[in-house]
């Protein structure tokens, strides 16, 4: 089958003088082979439990609405991935024909992370999870081995605990040979003594205040110059749990994941005690790194471990306030003015630990420069296409200090958001048309900056790959 470009994504090629690097495609598994390998993995009972996962929309509508709430179900992704436009949907499926497109696309290399693997990241089965990785894993190697020069399968982590996830990391990066990992930046744990509940979770974002010590993990990734790429979903916590509205629950999904996770490696101090990884929030934007970026810098100024002495208690001139309050008060508070030490309690407690109100401590922080370095160099945040407030990752005048985040080119091909493969790149073109990004930015956007996220944890990450040549020059010009 011949697949001749679009005169629009021609036109636009014409024009660059760089390759053009997807940094979060999707593919779309054949779960009956995924299957097979799972059977061959851990058996045909485990097995059994996959199917009922492929068939969970048919057990939610079961389940009446009323009963939904008690028992934590929320409406998630239906009809999600093409259909009358079948030959995106052969695309997504079919390694060699999505090779034999790229082309047409105007890509000229892409990551591709899972569609029904994404899954296993959030999958609460012990049995099934670890396997069920191992299985979609292998699927990607053998499926996209040939293909690799410019299609890259993304292996699927599971992180409930640190120990499964090197486990499955050395596989599908040690023995597979895979490059790139997808893990999640949230997982949803029971509250202790609410095992039984369903739905009774908090959200452990692995870093800060987690349940586990997950630096063996994040050593590991460095070790083996894995980029650290989060595709978590918001979907079925916080304020995203409708039982009938998945639209509802999907807006923003993806970033309010990547900030809580992007806030707990913050806060968490991973970023200073692994300065080789790079991290990538996926799909959710960089609207909300900017704003993210901004309520840190304020925070820092104002609770940072020398400016919080402003707000101690032990610092207030009782005398002055008394006398202030004598002056000024309304005679029902000065008739109460014996009861002042109550009133200047809440909020204001003496009495707290001195050793831990330095909350910046674990990150290892000492000024509003070191916060910007991590976000201009460490943080890169993955924006579809089609998403106008992709701009605001280049507005240096608007985001504070001057400070540019990485924004990555994400075409999300495969999936419900793309209702023409080849309409991606002339939706990322527009921002130039309309003005807002200049050529050097939209180098930066569809390629310099995926290049130094995947790089810059492994220099060799584009060896041998169709975008080899550009990368190493790249690399070469930012003394990587």
């Amino acid at each position: 089958m011949r697949h001749v470009r679009s005169d629009e994504v021609e036109k636009i090629r014409r024009q660059l003088d760089h390759p053009v690097i997807d940094g979060d495609g999707h593919l779309i598994e054949f779960t009956p082979l995924v299957r097979d390998f799972l059977v061959e993995i851990a058996g045909p009972e485990v097995a059994a439990r996959f199917d009922a996962m492929q068939n969970g929309s048919a057990l939610s509508r079961q389940v009446p609405l009323e009963a939904k709430r008690a028992l934590g179900m929320t409406r998630f992704a239906w009809w999600g991935v093409p259909t009358r436009n079948t030959l995106d949907r052969a695309t997504a499926m079919m390694p060699r024909l999505m090779y034999e497109r790229m082309d047409e696309l105007g890509l000229d290399y892409a990551l591709l992370f899972p569609t029904y693997g994404l899954t296993v990241t959030a999958l609460a089965d012990d049995e099934l999870r670890p396997a069920l990785a191992r299985a979609y894993n292998l699927y990607y190697a053998e499926c996209y081995g040939e293909f690799r020069d410019r299609l890259e399968p993304v292996a699927a982590i599971p992180c409930f605990n640190p120990t499964e996830a090197i486990a499955e990391l050395d596989h599908a990066v040690g023995e597979l040979g895979l490059k790139a990992a997808m893990f999640s930046g949230v997982i949803a744990r029971k509250f202790p003594g609410a095992e039984g509940v369903r739905g009774a979770n908090w959200m452990d974002t692995l870093c800060h205040d987690s349940e586990y010590d997950y630096d063996p993990l994040w050593k590991r990734c460095e070790e083996l110059g894995v980029a650290v790429t989060f595709h978590a979903s918001g979907q079925g916590w916080g304020t995203r749990m409708s039982r009938t509205n998945y639209v509802y629950n999907h807006i923003g999904n993806f970033a309010v994941a990547g900030e809580a996770a992007c806030r707990s490696i913050f806060f968490g101090g991973v970023a200073q005690r692994f300065p080789k990884l790079r991290f990538g929030f996926l799909e959710g934007g960089v609207a909300w790194a900017a704003n993210l970026f901004s309520d840190i810098l304020g925070h820092f100024e104002k609770r940072n471990r020398d400016a919080i002495g402003h707000y101690d208690p032990r610092a207030l001139d009782r005398p002055m306030l008394e006398q202030l309050l004598k002056e000024h008060a309304p005679p029902a508070i000065q008739a109460r003015l014996d009861r002042l030490d109550d009133a200047l309690l809440m909020l204001s407690d003496p009495n707290e630990d001195r050793a831990a109100i330095d909350e910046f401590r674990d990150c290892r922080i000492d000024s509003a420069e070191d916060i910007r370095a991590l976000f201009e160099r460490r943080f890169f945040f993955g924006c579809e296409a089609d998403d106008p407030m992709n701009a605001i990752a280049f507005d240096w005048k608007k985001i504070p200090m001057g400070a540019r985040l990485n924004a990555v080119f994400a075409s999300d091909i495969g999936h419900w958001d793309v209702p023409d493969f080849r309409e991606v790149l002339p939706e990322a073109w527009e921002l130039v048309e309309d003005g807002h990004l200049d050529r050097a930015d939209f180098r930066a956007f569809t390629c310099d900056n995926a290049i130094a996220l995947l790089a810059g944890a492994r220099p060799d990450f584009f060896d041998g790959t169709a975008v080899e040549g550009y990368a190493r020059r790249r690399l070469a010009a930012s003394g990587t």
